[in-house]
């Protein structure tokens, strides 16, 4: 994890393996050792996921499951060489099922925070949701900083944790509030304002989407100040179910050092939230 100092606060960065001409996050220590658990007691994961939050998990016409985690947890399966199946739920469903054993682990970007530690235990994060500035590509502003910035437009969804860190952080900004994400791309696509401040992962779908008609592109960041963003996403198990626990945190580093991990973020985010 690489620290980056930007005026008067910090940011956190994932250490980045080069791919494509591009970056892919690593949420792991290359230089940790990785000890081997007992993988004697699994048989089998049953992985649950739901589906509809593409690119992460959705549903092919056919019905088959698909998307990053779905690759993610067969991944995994296939580092351990053990049997998996992967189950689709309600999202109201997924830590419900945890505990009534219809599966063993989910698998479906659920966020690490206060609430959902008391309900499941997690691994270590897989993913982040950093914010990220996005500007058409024909402005010539290319300095983010709060400085550089000024009293400029720009689009976020008020009352949003987004809005939240451009009050903190870009306090001259003029913040141009909606109150869903599609009106602040909109925005920005009909020169309303200058630049949209969001959740990167949504931006990162969008831009690789026909919506977006190549207007716009990523510049500065990312940002992952959990105080704003969160600490990121993890793989729930029961409550108490270390010996998994320790088998997932296991397969997702060693997929991580094998570049597994990059390979399946390109396949997905060929313009990635990083």
């Amino acid at each position: 994890m690489v620290i980056l100092l930007f005026g008067s606060f910090s940011f956190a960065v994932p250490q980045a393996y080069g791919a494509l001409g591009s970056q892919a996050p690593s949420f792991w220590d290359p230089n940790r050792t990785v000890e081997k658990p007992d993988l004697s007691t699994v048989r089998q994961i049953r992985f649950l996921t739901e589906d509809d939050f593409p690119p992460f998990n959705f549903q092919l016409p056919d019905g088959q499951l698909a998307g990053f985690n779905v690759d993610l947890a067969r991944a995994i399966c296939a580092e351990l060489d053990v049997p998996c199946t992967i189950q689709r739920r309600n999202w109201d469903l997924l830590t419900s099922s945890l505990n009534d054993n219809s599966g063993d682990a989910v698998i479906a970007s659920i966020a690490i925070n206060t609430e959902t530690r008391q309900q499941v235990d997690f691994t270590s994060p897989y993913f982040l949701t950093p914010g990220r500035f996005v500007f058409r590509r024909d402005s010539t502003l290319k300095d983010i900083s709060p400085k550089a910035l000024g009293d400029r437009p720009v689009a976020v969804v008020g009352g949003s944790r987004y809005e939240a860190f451009l009050t903190a952080f870009y306090p001259k900004l003029v913040r141009v509030n909606f109150e869903t994400p599609a009106l602040t791309r909109n925005a920005l696509q009909t020169g309303r304002v200058q630049a949209v401040f969001g959740d990167a992962v949504t931006l990162s779908y969008w831009l690789n989407g026909q919506e977006a008609a190549n207007c716009c592109e990523f510049r500065g960041g990312p940002y992952t100040d959990p105080r704003f963003f969160g600490d990121g996403v993890g793989i729930a198990v029961k409550k108490g179910n270390g010996a998994l626990r320790r088998v997932l945190d296991y397969a997702l580093a060693r997929l991580a050092r094998r570049g597994v991990f990059s390979e399946l973020y390109f396949k997905y985010f060929p313009i990635g939230p990083f």
